[in-house]
């Protein structure tokens, strides 16, 4: 049974207690719900897996206090502490080489020589992070190519009874995954736009090169496969006119009609579309199917800041859905 714990000091220190014995404990951040357990176990992310359906080859972001935490599991260069001193605490993960001595268990680092490290800023998976003293590996916390979960309610959703614990600190404020920046080679690239905008950035380091689709073997990042983050019906993107069989997800202040529909933001607030996304899908699909709708068509997103981790998402759940088995990591 998945036990819901209040986000106080005793809910915090319960579910501390749960990540070092080895268990497994979602919880908010800025972002989504991630399903944390201790990074440096190698069975506590194996559950992680298994709970999520996950494939084994997909790597998971390591959760930890403070800069100078993450420079000990991973190798940070001047772009890497230029960037930590502007942007951390907050929705960016850095690939990092990893530390000679890293203790992050390999399967959290997909084998892999890097180490995908994140500071978060929501006060509930700080004061986690501060009370349990170790590194915590978070995927979203929903079964793998699920629509990410923003609230406590979407976590239970997906893993009720598959994981020890949730930590319920209300709804998510950006509701979206962080950005994926791999400082691992010479050129920083961007592996997955995210919270912080490719625009905040390049005011720190320059000019970024962003990373061509992936091509179905091992990524270097997470949120890399190409399908990803989606609902059971199929997504029809770009849309201006809707057809019978098809609900809305809107955006902007004058929408086709559709027999249902949702707007993502009625004043064209690419943040508060960032930040109701997973909920606006979550809702669209399950009412959706109650009515007998094969179909979400989705307006176009402007391509810019945080509209532009919007299209990537929306595009990755719109994918061709891989074989079940791959999706179950078999």
């Amino acid at each position: 049974m998945t036990r819901l714990l209040a986000a106080d000091p005793a809910g915090i220190a319960a579910a501390a207690d749960i990540l070092r014995g080895g268990g497994l404990v979602a919880f908010p951040t800025e972002t989504v719900y991630g399903l944390g357990a201790d990074a440096t176990d190698d069975r506590a992310v194996a559950r992680i897996f298994a709970a999520k359906g996950r494939p084994r080859f997909n790597p998971l972001i390591v959760h930890v206090s403070d800069g100078e935490a993450a420079f000990r599991l991973g190798r940070g260069d001047a772009r890497a502490r230029a960037l930590a001193s502007a942007l951390w605490p907050g929705p960016l993960t850095l690939v990092l080489p990893a530390a000679e001595d890293c203790p992050i268990s390999l399967l959290a680092r997909a084998g892999l020589d890097t180490v995908a490290l994140r500071v978060p800023v929501h006060p509930v998976a700080q004061a986690l992070l501060a009370v349990a003293g170790l590194p915590i590996a978070a995927p979203s916390a929903n079964r793998s190519g699920h629509v990410s979960p923003t609230t406590a309610a979407h976590v239970l959703d997906d893993l009720s009874g598959r994981i020890d614990a949730v930590l319920d600190g209300g709804p998510c404020p950006i509701g979206l995954e962080s950005t994926v920046l791999d400082l691992s080679g010479a050129s920083p690239t961007l592996l997955r736009p995210g919270g912080v905008t490719v625009e905040a950035i390049e005011a720190v380091i320059g000019p970024i090169a962003l990373a061509g689709r992936s091509d179905g073997s091992a990524p270097r990042s997470p949120g890399r496969l190409e399908s990803h983050y989606a609902p059971s019906l199929p997504l029809r993107l770009d849309v201006l006119e809707v057809a019978p069989d098809e609900a809305l997800l809107a955006f902007g202040p004058a929408p086709p009609p559709a027999p249902l529909a949702i707007n993502l933001s009625r004043e064209g607030d690419l943040t508060e579309a960032a930040a109701g996304l997973y909920a606006a899908l979550r809702s669209l699909d399950a009412e959706a199917r109650k009515r007998g709708l094969t179909r979400i068509a989705v307006m176009p997103i402007p391509r810019r800041g945080l509209g532009l981790a919007i299209a990537d998402r929306l595009r990755r759940a719109a994918a061709p859905r891989p074989p079940r088995a791959e999706l179950n990591g078999g």
